[in-house]
């Protein structure tokens, strides 16, 4: 038994669902008696480590349940990708106030330079910050909807989408989107405008969106809300993908 760990401090803490502290105890205890630590300061130092452990807790549930990858972050993001982008840009949105003000961020630029990765990885700084945030391709948006018209639930599926502190569509305009979903994109769109922050992924830049849309009128409406109300993140550059392709570790090798 780790010197000063008793019994009944392990029930204590059990008891006020504490029992986690008991995994830095040990060392924090060492260390408070090397250092001679007042027991205040000793106090915030344990409690301290609890508090850590359940934001940390609490940010990968929030991430859990936005659908977000857990690799696309920026603790992994690849620096020596031959990829360009506004660097400055990037660490101003890294600081999230652009969903204090309820601005929105379109992330342009060819197949596989990282704008899936980027946008996820926002998503997670937001999580951390105990914000709400969804992501979700904007083909799976559409079906959603879609489907959600069938059965009634229609309402309540949009009222997911415009709830959250940040929502991130993926692959926004890849392909035509027929009338249903022209008009979903502008409901979606407009409801949004200045109520709630959007990041936006898409292969086109925002003056290719309007073709994209089956009914001019809504699209015009839709974009220009968008547009007038967002930040361009315009990345160039060689694929980033084929850096996350899986790769047998130098143990592997050597056990075949």
């Amino acid at each position: 038994m780790t010197e000063g760990i008793t019994p009944e401090l392990k029930v204590a803490l059990r008891r006020l669902k504490l029992s986690r502290m008991l995994d830095s105890l040990p060392e924090r205890l060492t260390a408070a008696k090397q250092q001679k630590m007042p027991i205040q300061d000793f106090l915030m130092l344990v409690l301290g480590d609890e508090v850590s452990r359940r934001d940390g807790l609490a940010a990968s549930m929030r991430a859990d349940r936005a659908h977000l990858e857990p690799d696309m972050q920026f603790e992994r993001w690849d620096g020596t990708a031959k990829v360009t982008y506004d660097q400055q840009l990037l660490n101003e949105l890294m600081t999230l106030r652009f969903l204090d003000t309820h601005h929105h961020l379109a992330i342009v630029g060819p197949v596989g330079v990282g704008k899936t990765f980027v946008a996820q990885a926002l998503g997670h700084v937001a999580c951390r910050r105990a914000k709400s945030v969804l992501a979700l391709g904007a083909d799976e948006m559409f079906k959603t909807l879609k489907h959600a018209r069938l059965d009634n639930s229609f309402e309540a599926e949009l009222r997911k989408l415009i709830a959250v502190d940040l929502l991130i569509v993926d692959d926004f305009c890849l392909d035509v989107m027929d009338a249903t979903e022209s008009r979903d994109a502008h409901e979606l769109l407009r409801e949004r405008h200045r109520s709630g922050s959007m990041i936006i992924t898409s292969n086109r830049g925002p003056d290719e969106w309007l073709a994209m849309f089956a009914d001019p009128v809504r699209a015009q409406s839709a974009i220009d809300r968008f547009t007038s109300n967002s930040y361009d993140l315009v990345i160039d550059g060689e694929s980033y993908r084929k850096r996350q392709k899986p790769k047998l570790d130098s143990q592997s090798k050597k056990g075949r």
